[in-house]
Formats: structure tokens, C-alpha cells, sequence
């Protein structure tokens, strides 16, 4: 099943609970928040690919990869200030013909320690990335781990501001070793170091 499908039917099913929620005086701290934000993330590695499948620039060990953000968490549970619950997103980012996809589940924490509207946030995640080196029509998948922080504006009841969020990840890219085209025996996994700013709608 492809990542945005799968995505779908997730945001949907968030939804419904969400609406229940709301139906549900018992539930009604429930909290589900979408976005759709743009995103730059900075792919490195610290070795550099010697053979014809390198996932970077020629004679390069890193590249701005630029796109989207496609994502929802649901907050449900509850304690003074802190509210925890889960997150699901989708990036889809390319540049220069090379082509970077993340699917990740994670938790996520986010608290009032500040006077609103401010509302700071913290997800740690796992998952996978899919990516394609500019000269291979090859697609490589392996896991992914990453950690997000960032602190949204409350503009109104059900819209926020995603002032910044900054993210850092680990994984292992498209390659001429993962391909098998020759060059360097192993290359260590690549570290992601992600941007990205929006509005999540809540619900």
C-alpha cells in the first residue's frame, strides 16, 4: 500500500475519533491537529560515494532536499499541563532528480510551560525512508529514526501557526554499495537535519 494511502486512511479514522470526541463530554480534551507544510531537510554523509550511483551531487556529500510535510497527531492523553498521543506523517522531497520519502509513527508531547499562545512540542519517531539516487531508476527502503522539536501559535480556536519545526534523523540512503554499482564497500548511514514551518488545523 502506497505511503499516501496508507496516510489517508489514517487521517480519516482520526477524524472520526476526533468527532466522537466531541460528541463525548468525557472526551472532550481529545485533541487531533492536520498539516500540510513545506519542508526543506539537509541530507549529509560523511563519506563520499566513488562509484556511479552517488545520491549527492558529483564530488558532493550533502544536498538540500526540498517538499512537503503531510501529517496529523492525536492527543488523548491528558496531565496539567502536557498533552501526549501519537503522530503520522508523510514527506514526499527531491532535488536534482534524487528523491527522498519518509513515513513515520511517533509519539508525541507537547506542554503550555509559557503563557499561551505559545505551545512547544516534542516527537521522537520511527519509520521508513525511501530514496532514489539522481542516475538510478532504483528505489532503496530502509528504516528511519528521527527526532522533531518545534512550537506552534494559537491564531484561533481551531487553526495554529507552526512557527519552526526543527528535526534530525538517521538513514541509510540510495547508494552505488545499496545498488550494487561498485564504488565504496559500506557507507554509514546519512543524517537528515529537517525545517519546516505551516498551519495545523485542529479539530
Amino acid at each position: 500500500m502506497k505511503l499516501r494511502y496508507l496516510a489517508t486512511v489514517v487521517f480519516l479514522v482520526m477524524t472520526t475519533v476526533a468527532a466522537h470526541a466531541q460528541s463525548d463530554s468525557t472526551q472532550s480534551d481529545n485533541k487531533v491537529g492536520l498539516y500540510f507544510n513545506p519542508l526543506a531537510t539537509r541530507v549529509s554523509n560523511s563519506v563520499q560515494d566513488s562509484g556511479p550511483f552517488n545520491y549527492f551531487s558529483a564530488g558532493s556529500t550533502s544536498q538540500v532536499m526540498y517538499g512537503f510535510d503531510l501529517g496529523g497527531y492525536y492527543e488523548f492523553l491528558h496531565s496539567g499541563k502536557l498533552d501526549a498521543g501519537l503522530d503520522l506523517r508523510d514527506s514526499d522531497m527531491h532535488t536534482n532528480n534524487a528523491l527522498l520519502k519518509n513515513f513515520l509513527l511517533g509519539a508525541h508531547v507537547s506542554g503550555h510551560p509559557f503563557t499561551r499562545p505559545f505551545k512547544p512540542y516534542l516527537l521522537a519517531t520511527v519509520g521508513y525512508g525511501t530514496t532514489k539516487s539522481p542516475q538510478s531508476t532504483v528505489h532503496i527502503t530502509k528504516p528511519y529514526f528521527g527526532i522533531f522539536a518545534g512550537v506552534d501559535y494559537t491564531l484561533q480556536r481551531h487553526v495554529d501557526y507552526r512557527v519552526v519545526e526543527i528535526g534530525y534523523g538517521s538513514l541509510v540512503t540510495s547508494s552505488s554499495a545499496t545498488i550494487g554499482g561498485g564504488g565504496n564497500i559500506a557507507i554509514p548511514s546519512s543524517r537528515l537535519i529537517s525545517f519546516s514551518t505551516g498551519f495545523v488545523f485542529r479539530f
